[in-house]
Order: C-alpha cells, then sequence, then structure tokens
C-alpha cells in the first residue's frame, strides 16, 4: 500500500489509546503522559475496560463507546486481544493503528498476520507490533512511550528498532536539532521501510532523512521507494549486520565471493543511499544536516592557526576524496595585506600560531569573498591570545555582518577545538554547524559532498550500446536442453555456444568422449594456435584444477591423447561415482601481458541477481579484488564497477604495457546483465580468468550453473531494480505509410531530445509544458529518460528509418501503484498521422497489464485536439476548481479491455 493513509501517523485528527492505564510505571501510563503533554490532549480518547476516569479525562470501557470517529489508535495491550481490537477500530473509521504489543508472531496464522489482515479489510495502516511508536514534534504529539518528545524541525528519522529511535530522539534534544517525524517500524507487519520513505520523500517539511536497518524484505519494493527518496533528498543509512556468523556453507566457490554485507553495500550505492557505519557517524551527519542546508559546489578552504590541525584536516579531506579549493590571486593578495609574514600562501590557511580572534575573522572574511570556494571550515587552537569562546564570536559576528552588507553568502562550520559546553551552544544558537574535532568535521562534510556526487551520477547518461540483437533463440535451446537431461551445470561446448549467443568473447570448445576423439579434434586447434589444453568434462566436478582435471601447453596429437586419458583415469579415481562425460579440448590462449580478470554472478536470497567484477586467477579468494553491483547495468554503471576494483589501474596500463579496452570489458558486463535478464534459470556465472590486454579481451574458463524456474513468463521478477522490457517494443505503421519503431524509454535516449524539441512549435511546447519556455537543461530531460520501470513507463516512438525521435508517452505512477499520470508529445510536423493515438493506448494498455487503478492528467482547456482524443479513449472529463484554464482528465483503467485489448 505504500504511502497510502500514512499521514495519519504524524497528523491525525484525534487520537485514542487503548490500554490507558493509572499504573504508575506502566506503558499504558507513559503513554498516557506523553499524549497528555502533547498538543493532542483535548483530542485524546482513553480506553480502558474498568472504566472511571484518569487525570479528569474520561475512559471509556469499549471503543463503542467512543462518540464518533477514530482516527489514529495506538493499541497497547495483551497480544489476545489485538485482533478483535483493530476490528472494532475499523468499523470506528479508523486509519491507523501503532500495536506496541510484542510477540505476536509472524508468517501465516500468527496473531500479527491476522491484525494486518483485519486491518486491511478497512484500509487500514499498521504500524508495528513491537514497537515503542511515532514521534511528530511539528505536530506536537509523541504517540509513542519515549522520554522525550523530540524537538520540531526538517529532519526524519525511520528505524527498526526503537532504541535507536529513543537515543537519537535525547541526542538531539540536548543538541537543538530537530525532526520532522521518527518512527519505529518494529515487526512490519504492513508499513515498512519502502512505505516511510515514500510518505517522508514527499513530505515537504522533510529536508534529509535518517535510516537505521537491520533487514530488508520485499528488494524491489525498498530499491523503488529508495531511489526516488534519494533523488529528492538525502538518505543516510545505517545497517547493522556487517559481519554476519555462522552462514550457511555453500557448494559453489563464487558464492563464497560476495558477502550479504557487500550486496548491500552494492544496493545502497545503486540506490543512492549515503551509508555510515556507527551511531556516532549518524550524529555527525544529523549535526551537518541540521546546519549545512546546501552547496553550490565542493570546493572546501581551511581556515587556522594551527598547521599541523590544517594538515590534519586535508588528511581527512582526501580519504573521503573531498576538493580542496584553490585560492585565487587576488584572495592571496588580499590575505598578504592582512597576514603577517610566515602565512601559507595556500589552502589551507595558516594565519600563523599567534593569530588572535581578529585575524581569524578576517581571513574567514577574505576566503568567503572568494568564488572558487564553497564552504569554510574554520578551526582555531585556544590560546592566551585568543579563546574558544572568542573565535566563536568572530564567526558569529562575521556571517551577521556579511548579511546585513548583503554580501556573498556560503556555508561555514567550525571545529571547537577546547570549547566546552558554552562554545556550542552559541553555535547552536547561530545554526553554525560545529564539531568535536577535524576528523568529524570532515566527516559530516562528506556527507553532503556525497549526496551531491550522488545526484550528479544520477543525471549523467550513458552512451548508447549500439544495435547488437543476442541469438535469443540460440541460448535458449542450450539451456532447455541442459535442463531437460538433468544438468544444472552446463558443459564446455554449451557454455561456448550460450556465450557466443550474446557476443562474449569465449574461446572454442570441443568435446570427446575418448582420448583417441580429443587427439583428432586438437589437431586443427593445434594448426591455428599451435598448443592446447584439455579438460575434465563432468557436471559432477566443478573445481576442475583441484583434480588436476587441465593440462596445459599441449603442442602435439600425441601429448593430447596422453593428457586426456590422464585427465580421464584420475576423475574416475577422486570421483568414480560421477558423471564423466569425458574430455573438452580448447586453443592455448597466449597473452604473455594480459591480466588475469573475474566476472561472475550469483543470487543473493535478498537482492536476486549480483553481478561481480575483480582481480580472477587462481587466487582470487585471496586476493579479494572485486565490485558488486545489481543488474542490470549500462555502460555507464559498468565501467563505474570496473574503476571501483584495484586492478583498474593496471587496465590503465603502466610502464611498457599498453592500456586495455576498458569500454570493451564494460559493454560484456551490459552483455552478461542482458542475458541474466533474459534468462531466469541462469543461477551463477563464473569467467574466470578473463585475459585483458590491449589486443582484446577472452574468456578462457567458464562455468555456468542453471536450475528450473516458475519465473520463465516472468524473467525480471527475481530483479530488485526491473530490467528494460523488451517485451513492449513494436513497430506500428502511421497514416502515411511510414513505419514507428515504438519501445521503453532508456537513459541514453537524452541525445535524441534535442533535435526532437527543435521541431515542436511554441504552442506545442505550451500545450505540453504550460509555458512556451524553451530553457530545457540536462536535469530536465535526464528526469524524463531515467525511468524506474518498476514504478512508471515511457515509451519513446521513432522513425525507424532514420532512428529520429517523432514522439513519446508516460506514466507516472503514485508511490501506492494504483494512479499513474500520463503525458503525450508528438513531432509538430507529424500530428495527425496517428501516432498520439497510437502511443495513448499503448501506455493504457501497460497501465491495464500493469495493475493501474486509474490514469489521469492535466490538459490546458484550450488543448482541444488532446481533450477529444482523451473523451474518445473513455476519459472522464472534470473541470479545475482551482485554475479555470485546466481540465483534468480521468481513465478508470478496468474499462480498458472492451477498448483496446487488440493491441498487442
Amino acid at each position: 500500500m505504500s504511502s497510502f493513509n500514512l499521514d495519519v501517523f504524524f497528523h491525525p485528527r484525534n487520537v485514542a489509546l487503548i490500554g490507558a492505564s493509572s499504573k504508575e510505571g506502566s506503558i499504558g501510563n507513559a503513554l498516557v503522559r506523553n499524549l497528555l503533554e502533547s498538543r493532542y490532549h483535548d483530542k485524546l480518547y482513553l480506553v480502558n475496560p474498568r472504566g472511571g476516569e484518569l487525570d479528569g479525562f474520561p475512559l471509556h470501557k469499549s471503543i463503542d463507546d467512543i462518540d464518533g470517529q477514530v482516527d489514529l489508535a495506538i493499541v497497547a495491550i495483551a497480544p489476545p486481544s489485538v485482533v478483535n481490537t483493530i476490528e472494532q477500530l475499523g468499523k470506528k473509521g479508523c486509519r491507523g493503528a501503532i500495536i506496541l504489543s510484542i510477540a505476536m508472531g509472524s508468517g501465516a496464522g500468527s496473531q500479527a498476520e491476522a491484525a494486518a489482515e483485519a486491518a486491511a479489510r478497512y484500509n487500514m495502516r499498521l504500524l508495528g507490533p513491537n514497537t515503542i511508536g511515532v514521534l511528530s514534534p511539528a505536530a506536537g504529539l509523541n504517540a509513542s512511550f519515549s522520554h522525550v518528545p523530540g524537538l520540531p524541525g526538517d529532519l526524519a528519522m525511520i528505524s527498526q528498532s526503537s532504541a535507536i529511535v529513543t537515543s537519537v530522539a535525547e541526542w538531539a534534544s540536548h543538541n537543538n536539532v530537530g525532526f520532522s517525524g521518527l518512527v519505529a517500524l518494529g515487526d512490519k507487519v504492513d508499513v515498512d521501510i519502502a512505505d516511510m520513505l515514500d510518505y517522508f520523500a514527499m513530505d515537504a517539511r522533510t529536508r534529509a532523512i535518517l535510516l537505521y536497518i537491520e533487514n530488508i524484505r520485499d528488494s524491489r519494493k525498498f530499491m523503488t521507494s529508495a531511489r526516488a527518496a534519494a533523488r529528492a533528498k538525502p538518505v543516510i543509512l545505517m545497517k547493522t549486520g556487517r559481519h554476519p556468523q555462522g552462514l550457511a556453507a555453500v557448494a559453489s566457490r563464487k558464492s563464497a565471493l560476495a558477502g550479504a554485507d557487500e550486496v548491500y553495500d552494492a544496493a545502497f550505492e545503486r540506490a543512492g543511499l549515503l551509508r555510515v557505519y556507527s551511531l556516532h557517524e549518524i550524529f555527525d551527519a544529523v549535526e551537518t544536516l541540521n546546519h549545512l542546508r546546501s552547496l553550490k559546489g565542493t570546493d572546501l578552504a581551511i581556515v587556522t592557526n594551527s598547521n599541523g590541525v590544517g594538515v590534519l584536516a586535508v588528511d581527512h579531506l582526501v580519504e573521503k576524496q573531498g576538493t580542496l579549493a584553490e585560492l585565487s590571486p587576488e584572495t592571496i593578495e588580499t590575505l598578504d595585506q592582512i597576514l603577517p609574514a610566515g602565512w601559507s600562501r595556500n589552502n589551507p590557511v595558516y594565519i600563523v600560531t599567534d593569530a588572535d580572534t581578529t585575524r581569524y575573522k578576517a581571513a574567514l572574511d577574505a576566503v568567503m569573498d572568494d568564488k572558487g570556494v564553497h564552504v569554510v571550515l574554520g578551526m582555531f587552537c585556544p590560546s592566551a591570545i585568543g579563546s574558544s569562546e572568542e573565535a566563536a564570536h568572530s564567526i558569529i559576528d562575521l556571517l551577521a555582518e556579511r548579511k546585513k552588507a548583503g554580501k556573498r553568502r556560503i556555508p561555514v562550520f567550525a571545529v571547537r577545538l577546547g570549547g566546552g559546553p558554552s562554545v556550542a551552544k552559541l553555535y547552536e544558537n547561530a545554526d553554525i554547524a560545529h564539531f568535536e574535532t577535524p576528523a568529524d568535521a570532515i566527516q559530516g562534510l562528506s556527507y553532503v559532498l556525497r549526496h551531491m556526487k550522488a545526484q550528479d551520477q544520477l543525471m549523467l547518461m550513458p552512451p548508447a550500446l549500439g544495435t547488437f540483437q543476442p541469438d535469443y533463440e540460440a541460448a535458449r535451446t542450450v539451456i532447455d536442453d541442459a535442463l531437460m537431461q538433468g544438468n544444472d551445470c552446463l558443459d564446455a561446448v554449451d557454455v561456448s555456444t550460450l556465450l557466443n549467443a550474446y557476443g562474449l568473447p569465449m574461446a572454442e570448445s570441443s568435446a570427446a568422449t575418448t582420448a583417441v576423439e580429443a587427439a583428432q579434434l586438437a589437431a586443427p586447434i593445434l594448426a591455428r594456435y599451435g598448443a592446447a589444453v584439455v579438460k575434465i568434462n563432468s557436471p559432477d566436478i566443478r573445481f576442475k584444477s583441484d583434480i588436476g582435471g587441465v593440462v596445459l601447453g599441449l603442442t602435439n596429437t600425441g601429448a593430447v591423447a596422453t593428457a586426456a586419458q590422464q585427465v580421464l583415469n584420475r576423475a574416475k579415481d577422486v570421483y568414480p561415482a560421477s558423471c564423466i562425460k569425458g574430455v573438452t579440448v580448447h586453443p592455448m590462449i597466449r597473452k604473455p601481458h594480459a591480466i588475469e580478470l573475474l566476472f561472475g554472478m550469483m543470487v543473493d536470497e535478498v537482492f536476486g541477481p549480483v553481478m561481480v567484477f575483480g582481480r580472477g586467477g587462481t587466487a582470487v579468494e585471496v586476493i579479494r579484488d572485486k565490485a558488486l553491483a545489481l543488474p542490470p547495468l549500462d555502460l555507464l554503471s559498468a565501467r563505474a564497477m570496473i574503476e571501483k576494483t584495484r586492478v583498474n589501474r593496471r587496465l590503465e596500463g603502466y610502464r611498457d604495457t599498453a592500456p586495455c579496452d576498458k569500454d570493451a570489458l564494460a559493454e560484456m558486463l551490459v552483455r552478461m546483465s542482458q542475458m541474466i535478464a533474459d534468462f531466469p534459470e541462469i543461477q551463477e556465472l563464473d569467467f574466470n580468468p578473463v585475459l585483458a590486454d590491449v589486443s582484446g579481451n577472452v574468456i578462457v574458463d567458464a562455468r555456468v550453473r542453471v536450475a528450473q524456474t516458475e519465473q520463465h513468463d516472468h524473467p525480471h521478477t527475481r530483479f530488485a531494480i526491473k530490467p528494460y522490457p523488451n517485451e513492449w517494443e513494436q513497430e506500428r505503421e502511421l497514416k502515411d505509410g511510414s513505419v514507428a519503431f515504438i519501445r521503453p524509454m532508456r537513459p541514453e535516449d537524452e541525445a535524441l531530445f534535442p533535435a526532437f524539441f527543435e521541431r515542436v512549435t511554441d504552442d506545442d511546447m505550451r500545450l505540453r509544458f504550460f509555458s512556451s519556455a524553451r530553457s530545457i537543461n540536462h536535469a530536465f530531460i535526464a528526469r524524463l529518460t531515467q525511468i524506474d520501470y518498476a514504478r512508471s513507463m515511457a515509451f519513446i516512438a521513432l522513425d525507424k528509418e532514420s532512428g529520429e525521435m517523432i514522439g513519446s508517452v508516460r506514466l507516472m505512477g503514485d508511490a501506492n501503484h494504483e494512479k499513474g499520470e500520463y503525458a503525450v508529445m508528438v513531432r509538430s510536423d507529424l500530428k495527425g498521422l496517428g501516432l498520439g493515438w497510437l502511443l495513448m493506448k499503448l501506455i493504457l494498455a501497460y497501465a491495464e497489464k500493469d495493475g493501474f487503478a486509474e490514469v489521469e492528467g492535466e490538459v490546458l482547456r484550450s488543448n482541444q485536439t488532446m481533450r477529444q482524443m482523451c473523451e474518445a479513449l473513455g476519459f472522464a472529463t472534470q473541470m479545475d476548481p482551482d485554475d479555470p484554464d485546466l481540465v483534468h482528465m480521468v481513465f478508470k483503467v478496468p474499462n480498458i479491455s472492451e477498448k483496446i485489448a487488440n493491441l498487442i
């Protein structure tokens, strides 16, 4: 249900407490005290079967005794009574309930599940069970048994741990940090992490989100909500369980390459979340986000009276991949005039140890005038010449003076070297971020810088992959044949066929059942390559080299025959009960300066397919140089994956070794990603080694594990991020005989938009965007082309002959996946050919298939063409009560079948 009705937990019309108690020290009594101290004391219903009154408030004996509708309920009673209570609340029109009760079980047949089923019948949202509750300081609501109510502000906290909520709330109260809401999710029988991310992402009162998680159940729902939230505002995340113990051993060596926490890391990075690893870091993040609203750039200037402290800060900045500002010549000249000889004449600006706070203030003022500086860190070590308190006053006074004079304003934050609580209070009252150490300060700044970097990465346009089309049928045949024969691992010949079908450069392979046949097959290989390799061919022997099942460098047929017989004998001795098909013969690939790489894929139990790239070879587990990413990949994300590894530096070339073609490696990762998306039967890939040098890349050895799956007709369901839905690609003939190729939008389509908009008239721009202005920038187009297919859809129409963009249509779904807002546009010189009609029918067909209940859109009243088309398709027309120039068009999706069922 996502964000549906979640506002009730933070801004309810009234609150009912089921389980109110007068007993001191009880949860029911603590809740009463918190609610009476809130703004809801006059909108409060207390329920206790004994009746009577409590502090002058009547105690209702039952929910039925309440006069009127209940909006939010807090349930603090014994578990056996919870389900019936939820049923009663539903009949009272209750929109949400917080269940504090513990030990309600989980899964089918549990009390928690029964409560969720009862709530669903009334569209009621449940938070918990086993939660401390909700704090909504902005609304003056403490619907919890937290000992502090929290201060109002613009940060939000979502936590799976109640203790984390109370700890953060108390720390924040002592440090003047406010929240729009703090919520402990508990056992998540209904409302989960993704739901709350959707709510706070759209909440205008929330500027940044703090997230504490222990596990994720629905990875696609989480990734969709997390990606949307991270695009809107910073999301700082802490997850426990970084070093899980006692994981079940698995048969595959590949599975050991990626621990569960590494997969979570890959998912968080893909979503644009900023991960921290301790409560201390959480507090640093809160301190920064509470005061540092925004940055126009990433370049930092440091002003200090301690050279050592300045260098220490730079070290931390470099470690966090921050950027030190380069001072302009004008700034250097100004500082020369106000600082003594011996100052650093560089950044950090070392103002010399004998500086007083007047000199400190003047240096800060000069640096803030430098347009190449985007943020300033001030660090003043106290001495007999100047105290920490005086240093704080100098910054506070400077900012006030600059504001009054209308001078350039940029963020300033400070390190309180030697300062106590009184100094911290000065900074707090002045809304200046402050820290105890340079490391803390840089750590805090890094969250803002990382968020900016993540936003930039999200807006990048990946290059087009080209027109390569895999041989899907050949790949399907290989996989189906293996499964029909009961094999879970493809043999070498089938692996070669599969990879070649996707353009992945695999060394050729031939299968032989006897040593004599192996020698015969080796003859042409020896003639071409000069040497051959023999490997055991058995689905039961996964690690061939461990039993001497691989022999290299065979230069004649006799050697091949001998090696083949020896390999067969060894296999039978070590694995007498195994299925031994024979041997495979391969060319001996000689690349003396090649780098051994690893390409792989495993299926994680939470996030589904996870791709691995890194240093290959027999010591891969020892070297442990790898990067993980969630598919699907494009060329940008594949390239980023490569560049995270240490081996990347070798790929770029060194000394007399030429660089490898990293673009070709990235394309291999993308094709591998596509293969995984096309075939849910693929459970594991292990390409090791892949030899890379200046002449190209080749997969020398590969293993593919497959399994029967129920996802044959829906291959994308196992992905945490829904891949490109190629099943919607189609060709349509227009009225003039030309053919339009219509397919889902991809990020690289951004390159097609400028030429398209050049051929759209000002009037058509006004009808589509409600403005004829043409200031359409990269960030705007990126948002049009970067589609989360799990939540929304956009189709682009291309002229089949020229490849030019001729139109598009989109459906932007809400977080509940119930309503979607449509928009359609056709190139102005092609109107009247029926393309707009085709695109609208297509998006409505998609809406039905993807489960939307309603499609709506805002149309200018003067746009008669659009209104007539929508009405012909079955849209209802509603005049906008707030704007007479707008018409609201609404389509009830269940009606679609009769109108356009024959479209696809």
